[in-house]
């Protein structure tokens, strides 16, 4: 039993001894480099090759291996802060989207000990030249031109490195947050100037529109008052004519007032929106109105007793006087009718 121990022993030592060897031999001899990425393989220190995609070997114990160089798209964020020409600090955050060629992953590992730092000094050294000659307001809307300055400069500067800039982003402008503040409320007074200034035009607009309506309906108004009193006017004419016709000739004037002044009291009380009717209280003018009446009333009364004593003295004279013989009037002849305003005793003077 002792024996078969001692036999053992060895061989499981030299069983482990091999699996150490070969292990580690071949993890020193075979590797592999993943996909989009480069790997050198350097001799005690020396550029020998670059390492594709795939299972790739090295002498060992020779060969030290680089690590991995990406071949993606990457991106670096590179914050900026500087003054514009207005003297306004503004913070300025950068996008820049870079990739290393395939063709220049020698020249990008060797000559750039630090890529990343040499890019944040072309970005920082670019912008801050634009911006010191652009004003605040200017700055925003140049936003884009700063993006495609930082650009242009990159391309030309990191190509000879082996980096090809894809695309440069200028995200936002920041001013301080007071400057911020100030710019705020500068456009909200712009903005109430302009509500003020609209709510003010539609204001004239209205009361222009309110003006015309009221100017064309008391135009209107007028034209109906002028036709009114036209109407008024003729048909006083009229009645005068015709009171001409019939004899009517001293007090029809004062008639036709009187009728108007009666009929214009008819009807205010009438259409009135009032219960109430202010007359004169000044005692001249009721008394005037009064002796008015009073006289258009007295004057017809004569006229008329004037026409009745007119009639009875004609008739008297009538009487007196011998009836003569009238003439004999042919045969079918018949006398005009005689109208009622005509007065016998100028009938008795024409006979």
């Amino acid at each position: 039993m002792e024996v078969l121990i001692a036999i053992l022993i060895p061989i499981v030592i030299l069983i482990a001894i091999v699996f150490a060897l070969f292990g580690g031999l071949r993890s020193s001899i075979f590797f592999t480099v993943r996909t989009q990425e480069n790997v050198i393989v350097e001799s005690f220190g020396r550029f020998r090759r670059v390492a594709k995609p795939g299972l790739n070997m090295k002498v060992p114990f020779r060969d030290t291996l680089t690590p991995p160089i990406s071949l993606r798209i990457q991106q670096l964020e590179v914050n900026i802060e500087s003054k514009t020409k207005d003297n306004v600090f503004v913070t300025v955050p950068v996008a820049v989207q870079y990739v290393i060629r395939e063709e220049s992953v020698v020249d990008a590992y060797y000559r750039l000990s630090n890529p990343e730092a040499q890019i944040r000094s072309y970005v920082f050294d670019t912008v801050r030249s634009a911006l010191s000659t652009l004003e605040l307001d200017a700055a925003f809307e140049s936003k884009d031109d700063i993006a495609r300055g930082v650009e242009n400069t990159l391309s030309s500067q990191m190509a000879d490195f082996g980096f090809n800039i894809v695309n440069t982003l200028v995200t936002d402008i920041s001013p301080d947050p007071r400057v911020r503040d100030s710019m705020n409320s500068i456009n909200a007074a712009q903005r109430d100037r302009v509500a003020a200034q609209s709510l003010a035009e539609a204001d004239k607009i209205k009361r222009v529109t309110q003006a015309e309506a009221e100017a064309e309906s008391k135009r209107l108004q007028g034209e109906g008052v002028a036709a009114q009193r036209k109407a008024i006017a003729l048909g006083i004419a009229e009645q005068y004519e015709m009171l001409k016709r019939v004899g009517i000739e001293q007090s029809a004037e004062q008639l036709l007032l009187m009728t108007q002044y009666f009929d214009t009291m008819q009807d205010v009380a009438r259409n009135g929106r009032s219960n109430v009717l202010y007359l004169p209280s000044n005692p001249g003018s009721v008394s005037a109105m009064g002796d008015e009446i009073r006289n258009a009333m007295l004057q017809s009364q004569a006229a008329q007793k004037a026409d009745d004593d007119a009639d009875s003295s004609a008739t008297r004279l009538r009487r007196a006087q011998p009836k003569r013989q009238q003439p004999s009037q042919p045969e079918g002849y018949q006398a005009a009718p005689q109208q009622p305003w005509e007065h016998p005793s100028a009938g008795s003077d024409q006979g």
